[in-house]
């Protein structure tokens, strides 16, 4: 069977670190109420795309999304006709939020559901207390109609970019979802070299060192493809660096006092694969080479 790293890169979340841990301890621990996980770390949607990853790595049918930053929601399938009260007033539409909410309620009646609250910093801070309510006792207040949710299926993933409301992140397990930074061993056999690229893979993990970035198993294949056929300056390779592997800094590739290891990188390619073609370690453009002479 898959591990769970490999099933969550199925799903579009590719990471060096394992989160079976985490896991572990979010599904295996007793709650008080519904199984809640608070999803931190660096910025950007990586976090959200943990979160949808992780549901469907667990291999859960349902899955509802709502996120806070949203201007305009999706509609729903059904649309309903405006409902009025006794006295004939047309009574507000349902929020976005509430849909969703009593919708993952309602599914967890029946099946396995994860309920993905995303963007939550632009919450305001009663649906904050409304979902630590929620979490606490497994109910969700819709006006006059309460929804309940089962506590055996339904896990509700919050994703904030600042801290939680801290009721709330009391009822919740921590994981952090953050850059790639943890550098792996790669063989060359994994990439279909031999033992002469292992000075190149090394040269590679001590120039990733410097940038403060570790790149996936994908992003690594990649980029080994491009110096195997498309790299041939020091320029080249700067591009190809910020064009395969996420999280690295424009500014930072562009710094002058990283120009002795790229140029080190090149020079192990040339020793590891021994091209007939010229790699030229310049920071222009390699000339053409110059047509033999044709036999008269």
């Amino acid at each position: 069977m898959s591990s769970l790293r490999e099933r969550m890169a199925e799903h579009g979340f590719e990471s060096n670190d394992d989160y079976e841990f985490e896991v572990r301890c979010l599904l295996e621990s007793r709650p008080r109420g519904l199984r809640a996980l608070n999803v931190a770390g660096d910025g950007g949607r990586r976090k959200s795309a943990f979160a949808n990853a992780l549901a469907r790595a667990l291999g859960i049918g349902q899955i509802v999304y709502h996120d806070f930053t949203a201007t305009q929601p999706p509609q729903p399938e059904v649309i309903l006709p405006p409902s009025r009260d006794e006295l004939g007033r047309e009574e507000p539409p349902i929020a976005p939020l509430d849909l969703a909410v009593s919708e993952a309620c309602a599914q967890s009646e029946g099946e396995p559901t994860v309920l993905i609250l995303d963007q939550l910093q632009a919450a305001d801070f009663r649906e904050h207390i409304r979902i630590h309510r929620l979490v606490r006792e497994c109910r969700w207040q819709v006006r006059d109609a309460p929804y309940d949710a089962n506590p055996r299926h339904l896990l509700v993933f919050l994703v904030s970019e600042e801290a939680l409301y801290h009721a709330l992140h009391k009822e919740s397990y921590r994981v952090w979802v953050g850059r790639d930074t943890a550098l792996r061993d790669w063989d060359p056999r994994e990439f279909g070299l031999d033992a002469r690229a292992r000075a190149l893979f090394a040269a590679l993990a001590a120039l990733f060192q410097t940038l403060g970035q570790a790149p996936t198993r994908s992003e690594f294949e990649h980029l080994v493809e491009d110096l195997r056929h498309q790299i041939h300056t020091r320029d080249h390779l700067r591009r190809a660096l910020y064009g395969r592997v996420e999280g690295l800094d424009h500014a930072v590739l562009a710094d002058p006092r990283h120009d002795t290891a790229l140029d080190h990188v090149l020079t192990c390619m040339q020793q590891a694969l021994r091209e007939t073609e010229h790699i030229e370690i310049t920071g222009g453009v390699p000339t053409d080479p110059q047509p033999e002479p044709r036999e008269r």
